[in-house]
């Protein structure tokens, strides 16, 4: 199997095993002159950082999960 995509070389010549570059499989679903955004913009856009949740907020929700289960254990023995 010496062709990239894992095809038996008998069959390396067979029009149904071609497989389109990147920018034609992506670049096939877009109409020509798009009036709406892409909803999911693939790559050169913005790049800013994605904002987490702060790790107090971490803490205490497992604090609160730990104490659940504490009283849990503590009122029905």
């Amino acid at each position: 199997m010496s062709s990239p995509h894992g095809i038996d070389p008998r069959a390396q010549h067979d029009p149904r095993n071609r497989y389109p570059t990147d920018s034609e499989f992506y670049g096939s679903d877009r109409p020509d002159h798009a009036v709406l955004p892409e909803d999911r913009p693939r790559g050169g856009g913005d790049t800013s950082p994605v904002k987490h949740r702060g790790t107090w907020a971490t803490v205490a929700l497992v604090v609160g999960i730990i104490l659940l289960i504490l009283v849990g254990i503590a009122l029905f023995p």
